[in-house]
């Protein structure tokens, strides 16, 4: 009879989450991992593989904060109120947790968090008369969305940095060449007015608006003479 495991996913998950919002991604090993239980590092492999198996503890323990909005649904919910609230639980998980971003947007996940949250999003879009094909397009427009905002945040021309303030927005956008950024100058003025919240809400309204307006209308066609790519 095997022995009992020592730690649960959870606690593996939040200890090493913990420790990248602390010291960002490079701190996370299985030694710091280790002393962070209080185990020895050797323990640490009989629960995840390596590299790998420690960025996929990260990965899974982002994505599990957007779960309760994934448990706790009503079966008969307008899919776009639906929608929207799935995908701002999952855009407010992501960007509590900057660092995690890369892992999110360059890894496969199959952890059943994600797996739930995305066939949640799926069974909301599917109320809106999309199957198949338009409900893949659906699906990928959305969480791309939200992954691309959280990131575009963080890291776009636009972001600011831990030590910076929204001034430092407009400070940049001044030091620009006005000839040839005038609408980069302009959106920072706005930028610096502005909240993450209200432009992902904006954003999210015209996606909304977008997937509301093009009917269910099966697999479109590329352009003639474009492949499919």
């Amino acid at each position: 009879m095997p022995a009992p495991r020592k730690f649960s996913r959870e606690q593996l998950r939040t200890a090493a989450l913990t420790l990248v919002d602390a010291h960002g991604l490079a701190a996370l090993t299985m030694r710091s991992l280790a002393a962070a239980l209080g185990t020895g590092a050797m323990t640490i492999y009989n629960y995840v593989d390596g590299r790998e198996g420690l960025e996929g503890l990260l990965v899974e323990a982002v994505l599990a904060d957007a779960l309760p909005a994934v448990t706790d649904h009503p079966e008969d919910a307008d899919w776009r109120v639906e929608t929207r609230r799935l995908a701002e639980a999952n855009w407010r998980a992501v960007r509590a947790h900057p660092d995690v971003i890369p892992l999110i947007l360059t890894r496969r996940i199959t952890d059943p968090a994600t797996l739930a949250h995305g066939e949640a999003l799926l069974r909301a879009l599917a109320r809106s008369g999309r199957r198949g094909a338009d409900l893949l397009y659906a699906f990928r427009t959305v969480t791309g969305f939200v992954t691309g905002f959280a990131q575009a945040e963080l890291a776009g021309p636009l972001s600011i940095a831990p030590d910076e303030d929204v001034r430092a927005i407009t400070d940049r956008a001044r030091a620009l060449p006005a000839e040839r950024f005038p609408y980069l100058i302009e959106i920072a003025g706005a930028a610096a007015a502005s909240t993450p919240e209200i432009e992902f809400h904006a954003g999210l309204d015209v996606l909304i608006a977008g997937l509301e307006s093009r009917a269910a209308t099966g697999n479109p066609q590329p352009p003639a003479g474009q492949d499919r790519v």
